[in-house]
This record gives C-alpha cells, sequence and structure tokens, in this order.
C-alpha cells in the first residue's frame, strides 16, 4: 500500500533547508563573513576550535542589528538584501539567501551579541535547533558577534560525513584567505585553535594581501592586468609561469566583490597559458571582475559560488586575449636569453608589434619551451624495443652494439644488425633513475645530501596539511624538512639523486600531487611519487651528454628487467629496421 502524503513539520523542514546552505563549518563562517561584509565592517574576526566542528565565533564592527529585528533574522526567508524576484537579477550584496541564519540555527547552539550604533544597549540572543532559548538586553559594543557550538549536535549522520577537525579546519582557512584577497579593504584576523595564523592589515592593498598569504615568490612574479570590454572589465594580477601548481588551489576569480568558480573563467585563462605552460600545470591568478548585473545569473547553486553568464562565447575570447597580450609583453620575453646564431639581432626595447611575426614565434615557443616535435606521418615505420629479438639485450649482442652518435641533441643512434635504434635520454635517464630509486626505497637505502644555505618555501593552507599529513613518507623519500615561522619551511636536505635541479619546485609540485590523491599514501602513490622525482632528475632533452655518458646510460637501461618504457609509458627506444629505410631510399620496391 502507498504511504500517505503528508505535510513535514517546520523542524524536519528548518534541516533539509540547512542541508542545502551548510555543509560544513566553513559553510557557516563563508555566510557569516559574508553578512559581516554586507554590514559595512572594516574588521572581522574569526575564530574556530576543532576545524570549527565544535566551536566558531566571528566578530565585526559592522552596522549590528536592531533588537526587534533579532529574531526576526533568524526566520526563513528573511533578509535586509531583497525586496522582491526582481531584486535577485541585480543584488550587489554577498549574503542575500535569507536560509543562513535559519539553516545555521537549525543545526548548532547559536548565540548572537548584537548592538547598532544608535542603540544604548545590545542584545544577546540563544537560538538551538531552530528553538529560542533567551533573548535579552546586554552591553556591547557596536557591531555584532555570532558563536556556533556542536555544529550537526542534532543530525548525527551529517556529523559523521565531517572530515577530520585538520582538513575542515584547512577549508576554513582557504576560505578566510579568499575572504581577505577580495576585501583589502577590511582588516581579517583569522584565530585557529587559540594561534592567530592570518591577520591583513585592511590597508586596501591587494598585492599587500598576496604577499601576506602567499608569500614573496610569489609576489615578486605577478603581472598586472588592467582590461574593459562591451561585456566586463576586470583588473587585478596573474603569476608568471614560473609560479605555476598541479591544480587550479591557485586560481582565484572575484565577481562583482564575491569568490565564485568558472568553468569559463577558468578555460579561457587557461587558454592564454597554453603556450606558456607545461600541460597539466595551472597558473595562478587574482583577478577582480565586474560584470553588469543583466548578463549574470547567480541562482544557479545554493552557495552562490557558481554563475552562468550571457555571451559566454564573447566573454571567453575576450578574456583569453586580454591574459595572452599580458604573458606576451616584453619584460616577459626580454629574460629569455636569444640563441647564439641570432647573437646580432640584438632585442631593442621596442613594442610587441614591432618585432617581426616569425622571430617572436620562435623565441616564444622554442627558446623558453622545449619545441613541439611532430610524429612521422606513418608511425607503422617505427617498431618498439619490445617488439624487436630479446637478442638485442644479451651481453654478446652488447658487444656488437655500434653508437653511432647523437640526434636533435635528444636521441642516440645505435646500431646493430640490420636494425637502427634510437634511444631517448631523457627516457632513458627516467627509466634508470626509477628502478634504481624504487630499488633504495624498498631497502630503505635511500640517502641524502645537504642543501647550504637551505631552500626556503612559501606554503598555502592546503600546502601546510599536505606537508604535515604526510612529513613521513616525505622523510622516507630522502628529504630534512624544518619550520621556518609561519608557513614557510626549510627544506634542509633533499634525496642525493635529485642533482642539481629547481628544488622548490619539485617540493610545491610533490605536495600537489598529494593534494590530487587524497587519503593515505598507498605503494601506488610512492611509486608516483618517486617517477616524478626520477623524471625531474633526469637528463633532459638538449642537455650536453658525452658519447661515454651516453654508452653508460645506454649500458644500465638495457640491463634492466623492462628497459622499453620509462614509468610514465613512453618509449625509450624505437627502432627501425634497415629494409624500411631502403624502402625510404628505393633501394627496394616491395
Amino acid at each position: 500500500m502507498m504511504n500517505k502524503i503528508a505535510l513535514l513539520n517546520q523542524d524536519t523542514i528548518d534541516k533539509i533547508a540547512a542541508g542545502e546552505v551548510i555543509e560544513r563549518p566553513g559553510s557557516v563562517v563563508k555566510e557569516l563573513v559574508e553578512n559581516a561584509i554586507d554590514a559595512k565592517a572594516t574588521a572581522i574576526t574569526v575564530e574556530i576550535k576543532e576545524g570549527g566542528i565544535s566551536f566558531i565565533r566571528i566578530t565585526d564592527n559592522g552596522y549590528g542589528i536592531k533588537h526587534d529585528e533579532v529574531p526576526l533574522a533568524f526566520l526563513r526567508h528573511s533578509t535586509s538584501k531583497i525586496r522582491s524576484a526582481e531584486d535577485l537579477l541585480c543584488v550587489s550584496s554577498l549574503g542575500f539567501r535569507g536560509e543562513a541564519l535559519s539553516s545555521i540555527a537549525a543545526v548548532a547552539r547559536v548565540e548572537l551579541i548584537t548592538k547598532t550604533a544608535e542603540a544604548l544597549t545590545g542584545t544577546r540572543y540563544l537560538i538551538e535547533g531552530s528553538a529560542e532559548i533567551a533573548n535579552e538586553e546586554i552591553g556591547a559594543p557596536e557591531g555584532t558577534t555570532f558563536l556556533v557550538k556542536d555544529l550537526f549536535y542534532n543530525i548525527p549522520a551529517r556529523r559523521k560525513f565531517l572530515k577530520t577537525a585538520q582538513t575542515e579546519g584547512t577549508y576554513v582557512t582557504d576560505l578566510i584567505e579568499k575572504l581577505a584577497v577580495s576585501h583589502p579593504d577590511i582588516s581579517f584576523k583569522y584565530i585557529s585553535n587559540n594561534q592567530t595564523k592570518l591577520h591583513t592589515s585592511g590597508n586596501g592593498s591587494r598585492r599587500d594581501v598576496i604577499y601576506h598569504i602567499y608569500g614573496r615568490d610569489i609576489t615578486a612574479a605577478l603581472l598586472p592586468v588592467e582590461y574593459e570590454c562591451s561585456f566586463f572589465s576586470v583588473s587585478g594580477f596573474i603569476g608568471k609561469p614560473s609560479v605555476s601548481r598541479g591544480n587550479r588551489n591557485y586560481e582565484n576569480y572575484y565577481i562583482n566583490g564575491r569568490y565564485i568558480k568558472s568553468t569559463l573563467i577558468s578555460r579561457a585563462v587557461e587558454e592564454a597559458y597554453k603556450s606558456f605552460m607545461m600541460q597539466h600545470q595551472y597558473p595562478f591568478t587574482v583577478l577582480y571582475f565586474t560584470f553588469p548585473s543583466e548578463i549574470l545569473d547567480v541562482n544557479v547553486h545554493p552557495s552562490k559560488m557558481e554563475l552562468r553568464f550571457g555571451n559566454p562565447q564573447d566573454i571567453y575570447g575576450s578574456l583569453s586575449s586580454a591574459v595572452y597580450d599580458v604573458l606576451s609583453h616584453r619584460e616577459l620575453i626580454s629574460e629569455v636569453p636569444v640563441t647564439e646564431p641570432r647573437k646580432r639581432e640584438q632585442v631593442q626595447p621596442v613594442v610587441r608589434q614591432q618585432v617581426p611575426e616569425p622571430f617572436e614565434k620562435r623565441r616564444i615557443e622554442e627558446i623558453v619551451y622545449e619545441p613541439k616535435i611532430k610524429p612521422p606521418a606513418s608511425v607503422s615505420e617505427q617498431i618498439t624495443l619490445a617488439d624487436t629479438s630479446p637478442a638485442f639485450l644479451t651481453p654478446e649482442a652488447k658487444k656488437k652494439h655500434r653508437m653511432i652518435g647523437q640526434l636533435f641533441k635528444t636521441y642516440w643512434l645505435v646500431e646493430y644488425e640490420d636494425r637502427l635504434y634510437m634511444i631517448d635520454q631523457h627516457a632513458a635517464h627516467e627509466k634508470v633513475l626509477f628502478e634504481q630509486n624504487m630499488k633504495r626505497f624498498k631497502n630503505r637505502e635511500i640517502t641524502s645530501q645537504t642543501i647550504s644555505p637551505p631552500v626556503v618555501v612559501s606554503l598555502d593552507a592546503n600546502e601546510e596539511e599536505m606537508l604535515k599529513e604526510h612529513l613521513s613518507s616525505i622523510q622516507e623519500f630522502g628529504y630534512e624538512i624544518e619550520h621556518f615561522g609561519g608557513r614557510e619551511y626549510m627544506i634542509c636536505a633533499v634525496p642525493d639523486y635529485l642533482g642539481n635541479i629547481d628544488i622548490k619546485d619539485l617540493f610545491t609540485e610533490m605536495l600537489d600531487d598529494f593534494s590530487n590523491l587524497g587519503g593515505r599514501t598507498t605503494p601506488e602513490q610512492v611509486y608516483d611519487r618517486l617517477a616524478t622525482m626520477s623524471c625531474k632528475a633526469a637528463v633532459k632533452g638538449n642537455d650536453a651528454l658525452g658519447i661515454k655518458e651516453a654508452d653508460a646510460l645506454v649500458e644500465e637501461l638495457l640491463s634492466l628487467d623492462n628497459p622499453f618504457n620509462c614509468p610514465h609509458g613512453r618509449p625509450t627506444i624505437i627502432a627501425m629496421s634497415k629494409y624500411e629505410i631502403e624502402k625510404k631510399f628505393k633501394r627496394v620496391i616491395s
């Protein structure tokens, strides 16, 4: 028999509504801080304990709430920001949903202390699980303080699915940082477990806030952006390609004062970076957009973090071109050395349009980045080493190998019987290092080399969490890390096989990889980390390598159980038969 249709009680309705808005402690902080910003606060303090699960306190010096409006503020769909459905299309404030306080009060114990400028006394209001507990006058400074305790205390199932206190705290940290960047004119103070994690001045300088949060290395690599078209205006900063990351955590976009996530904007910016950055790397951006309200739809998601745009293709094209123009500016290109044959053509301080197109393209694509080598027209003309006779690997065969020389400063040519073998020096070295490292790791034989002076890295909240969570694994790799104060850490020693590479970039890339994987470290993840480090430490294409070094490298490669592919699956060696070569020269007809 079908169940009878009935109306839900108000308690259930409130908890269902809360589920749409309040997902975790960070959701509470977001709603309350945005309300404080809308109340014209110039100073906001956020304090959490246990990741915000047990305790959240948010204090601001904004307008406050009138005594007789306090209970009304906790009713569903109550708001001071809009009055009609039409207002939704042109809303400019942040916290306008109308369910925020009601939703928070439905799933937590809430205490509010507030006072307006004109009132003689303030108001203390207690509400738990949507039930009013107290409403009384109290002495208080101008502004508002919210205490939110025991989140989801009355919904154990929801509380059970929260992550660890450390992870939830990281979400809050990331949120506060993004809010601070979006409002440099507001002084943000953030305290976690009685420790001050962030305190911005509120002096209005965007660059100062970026420096405070992301450190000096990224701040030194900023490129200013100022652009306006008929669809939007944008200002802010983008990072030089050298400060890229392995995920989108460093992409910050703000529309009309609100931090948002937009696939359209991300793809437009990443398209501009495509020819300047390696694949699967993402830029640093802090971009502030102003859009006319008529081309925005802000009601796509309950959190208001996702938007829909009118004229998406025009917005995409305009933004991508604007970012590309900044990246192509002379200051960026002039740092690139000119190759020896072009020495007589010294770079002059002229505008971009005066540089001949072929020269500009050659400098960007061939000098700044490794050339894009197109595959042969007919790949059936090649075979991998795995397809050849295993006799090539025997000690007797190795005595007959003849090292001919190097092709394109990258591929070593070896003649054996009726075949020509081409060995990629980078893939080969990567494979050799990988096998050596795996053996060392399994046998606990990895040793370190001391760095003097130590390399100092500035980490964001997520990178710092990954470092703390995976520190034991990182130490097993051969790293020695010391805290240097704040979010800065010293890399005092690195695995001895890394050689002369960019230690800082490799370290942050490893933390990004841990972030992307999440959870506990598995043997497979260890494999990936070692593969990444092997790849970074391996000799690259175009790197100088003598014939004796190449011969020793090939010898090591062919001694492996599986020398056919690098850890990422690329072939280390390909071969072409004498017959196929003679067909190309028309020495044979069939």
